[in-house]
């Protein structure tokens, strides 16, 4: 018996981490494929007329456990990873991808879905079963259902190749971040460095067997020494490591899979019928063409330039105090931690204090309880997947109806939630919500979803717990957004739920939590010194709200620089048959640097948000989203930020996943567009 092949015999039928082997993987995605495609054959020999519930309805549910053990599988081989896993992905990708291909090149399958599609005027369907059989023709469309044969095996072939390349592309991310360690034995090298980041840095030599203090690429321990290491030199020699990440010619080096990635890229868009594989991607988003994003990122980047400027001359001045006439990018960290100090008395070392990790945990959600009714319970006996992973019930208070209209006061399940907070050598860098299994209703059942929330936060030691720097705190909050929006879901198709929305789409409710972090009212609630309990000053609370611009200009075009390169990667791939990636990159961020490049470094061979993540002509929409966010805050601050009316028709929105045009759905929230004023009043005042 294959444990991943069966249903689970755990709570609310949770992954049995505690039961699966590396072994079980390859023959359950084989069983489970062949159980697919099963499902896919009876909707096909289905002798009846076809119809909207014997297809499209058929299809929306088929291949349920299928998607169950890929997403335990490939969130594992993002999370708790090993050499073993990273092999199996390698075999187990181009299986998926052609069962993929096999289902959306499927021609009878296809040929059913256009007829019930081409007559959809004589079903009385409701707006979600409309968006559904959309979605669904579109997607089949898209995959290649109108090719000739000939075409659907090179896209076939384009797909498995995408597939592994990108897949090899992270995993080269993360050796070539895993690599890198510097080995410090002299103390005075670490002048400036706070004693608890030191503490850090100790333990971490100490698991390697060595004297000193050991400092990784690893988040936790890379961005603090930026920030605070006074020794230039070093922080110099650690930045270039950094940015040398598969950038440096050797066993990990990413240059020419980002060539071959992209040009698979175009090929697929050419076959289908687009220019470019930015067309190709924005026909599916809020922003459509690749000329409207880089409008607005163009619009966004003439506004923000002047205030950029004059934030690093700030910076300059600074710098050149201590002698040096050329700042450059490693610097930054450094003088920005000075000039915020200077300006609002504020490092991340005195507020750290103030935001245990248990805590800010709390308040996201208490958040969440006020303005949702949401109740949190740990779960002890739910398997994990390892032993840093926290497991609880999600709860909605007394939000249901009884038979005969009253209320009932009964909590109602709504979700389970797992969150594992701490880095390890087995997990990628950064922060992510997913999910490992998605809400539906089905046979009158409302099957709640399973969700999960991956962050790399400095660990405990044995003195002092977990304590956030305040952008972990804004880390968390944002997570905890797409986390809400996974665990509210109240659709009935599973690919309609959650954050299975327009990509432009899915950082509203985001970054929209990360506003209640800058909120005096909130921040009393819940920043108190571990040890005394008390609550952070006014003081300092007044100048965290004062510094949520700070570098706000920086920060901006930073993020341009990223969205512009995306495009251009992916509107003007034939550049780099004459370009080196050095080349193009620097060619296409020119306009947002605001210190010299070096010729060393390159960002593009380790920007895993596109060449492994969804985000391929898409990290744009990091900013078309703040739009969205300032605008809907603004509503909540315009009456009150634990408004119950507002956060009932935020919910809702929440709730919708994909089951309505994105636009439509924030415009029945707000009662109009997103105004990209809000963003600039929020940004620049």
């Amino acid at each position: 018996m294959n444990i991943l092949t069966e249903k689970f015999n755990t709570p609310y039928h949770a992954a049995p981490f505690n039961e699966i082997k590396n072994e079980d993987y390859l023959p359950a995605f084989k069983e489970l494929i062949r159980k697919s495609e099963a499902e896919i054959d009876a909707i096909v020999n289905n002798a009846e007329e076809p119809t909207f519930e014997n297809v499209i309805e058929a299809l929306a549910f088929s291949g349920e456990q299928l998607d169950v053990a890929s997403n335990i599988f490939f969130n594992l081989n993002s999370a708790e990873t090993s050499d073993e896993l990273q092999q199996i992905a390698q075999e187990v990708s181009p299986i998926l991808t052609e069962y993929s291909s096999k289902i959306s090149q499927n021609e009878a399958l296809f040929n059913k879905i256009k007829k019930v599609f081409d007559e959809k005027e004589k079903y009385n369907l409701n707006e979600e079963q409309q968006m559904l059989l959309n979605e669904t023709y579109k997607g089949f469309v898209r995959s290649g259902a109108l090719l000739n044969e000939e075409d659907k095996e090179k896209l076939k072939k384009i797909n498995m190749d995408l597939s592994l390349k990108s897949l090899q592309f992270g995993q080269n991310v993360l050796a070539s971040t895993n690599n890198y360690f510097k080995h410090i034995t002299n103390k005075e090298d670490l002048a400036g460095i706070p004693e608890a980041i030191l503490e850090q840095y100790a333990e971490e030599a100490k698991e390697r067997n060595l004297e000193g203090w050991v400092v990784t690429l690893q988040y936790p321990s890379y961005i603090p020494f930026m920030t605070y290491a006074e020794n230039r030199e070093l922080r110099k020699e650690i930045a270039l490591a950094n940015g040398k990440k598969s950038f440096d010619g050797g066993e990990f080096d990413n240059q020419n899979l980002i060539k071959e990635l992209l040009n698979l890229k175009q090929q697929k868009a050419e076959l289908l019928g687009y220019t470019n594989y930015a067309d190709y991607v924005l026909e599916e988003r809020m922003a459509k063409s690749p000329t409207k994003v880089l409008d607005f990122l163009n619009e966004l980047l003439v506004k923000a330039k002047p205030y950029a400027d004059k934030e690093i001359e700030e910076l300059k001045s600074l710098a050149k105090a201590d002698g040096i006439d050329e700042m450059q990018a490693y610097d930054h960290a450094f003088y920005a931690e000075k000039l915020r100090k200077a300006k609002y008395d504020l490092n991340d070392e005195e507020l750290k204090p103030y935001f245990p990790l248990e805590q800010v945990q709390e308040a996201v959600f208490g958040l969440s309880n006020q303005l949702f009714g949401l109740t949190f319970e740990e779960r002890n006996d739910i398997p994990k997947y390892h032993e840093d992973v926290k497991v609880y019930e999600v709860f909605e208070v007394g939000s249901g109806k009884m038979e005969d209209g009253s209320n009932n006061p009964e909590n109602i399940f709504k979700a389970l939630l797992y969150v594992d907070y701490f880095p390890r050598k087995g997990k990628r860098a950064g922060a992510w919500m997913t999910s490992y299994k998605n809400q539906y209703q089905k046979d009158g059942e409302n099957s709640r979803p399973h969700i999960s929330i991956v962050c790399n936060f400095s660990k405990p030691t044995k003195d002092t717990p977990s304590l956030l720097t305040f952008q972990e705190v804004t880390t968390l909050f944002h997570e905890f957004g797409h986390a809400l929006h996974g665990m509210l879901a109240n659709t009935q198709y599973p690919t309609l739920s959650g954050t299975s929305v327009k990509w432009d789409f899915v950082e509203l409710p985001s970054q929209f939590l990360e506003n209640f972090c800058y909120e005096p009212e909130f921040l009393k609630t819940f920043a108190k010194h571990y040890k005394t309990g008390e609550v952070l000053p006014d003081e300092k609370i007044e100048k965290i709200a004062q510094s949520k611009n700070f570098m706000e200009g920086y920060q901006t075009l930073r993020q341009i620089g990223f969205g512009l390169l995306d495009m251009n990667y992916h509107t003007q791939v034939g550049e780099l048959e004459g370009l080196s990636v050095k080349e193009f990159e620097d060619k296409y961020t020119k306009a947002t640097q605001l210190y010299p490049a070096n010729p060393e470094t390159a960002m593009s061979p380790s920007f895993s948000h596109i060449f492994q993540g969804g985000y391929s002509a898409g990290y744009y929409s990091y900013k078309w989203a703040e739009v969205l966010d300032a605008d809907a805050f603004q509503y909540f601050k315009e009456n009150g930020i634990f408004n119950p009316e507002i956060a009932a028709k935020y919910k809702v929105l929440l709730s919708s996943g994909g089951t309505k045009d994105p636009m439509e759905l924030y415009k029945s929230f707000r009662g109009s567009e997103p105004k990209v004023e809000s963003l600039l009043k929020r940004a620049f005042g």
